[in-house]
């Protein structure tokens, strides 16, 4: 709901999901992207946000979960329109700047979404 406070007027013209599905994926790889599906190129995110209820606060190309050298993951901006905040903060990550994330830590992009962070 951050970005929503941030926001211009538009946000009021958004209407909330009545139910939106928690979204579960395992932490594997090097990296998870974040997005919403482009249907010009078919380019597809690993977590695509364009399914409904799909968020319209959420870039095509929004953020990465990045796996750092130690095992640990990190959540990184993409330059996202909307921003990228962790555990309810009121302010923005940075762009392109690596976030360390803990078991547990929430994830917020777009108008509405959170990803929880579990490992597998």
């Amino acid at each position: 709901m951050a970005m929503m406070q941030r926001s211009g007027p538009e946000a009021a013209g958004l209407n909330l999901p009545a139910y939106s599905p928690e979204q579960q994926r395992t932490l594997t790889g090097n990296q998870i992207t974040i997005g919403r599906r482009r249907h010009s190129t078919g380019d597809t995110p690993d977590i695509d946000l364009s399914v409904p209820p799909e968020d319209p606060g959420v870039s095509h190309q929004h953020a990465v979960l990045v796996q750092q050298p130690d095992g640990t993951w990190a959540v990184v901006d993409q330059n996202s329109t909307n921003g990228t905040t962790v555990n309810g903060s009121e302010d923005p990550i940075q762009p392109f700047v690596p976030v360390p994330l803990q078991d547990g830590d929430r994830v917020h992009v777009g108008a509405w979404t959170t990803i929880t962070i579990r490992r597998g």
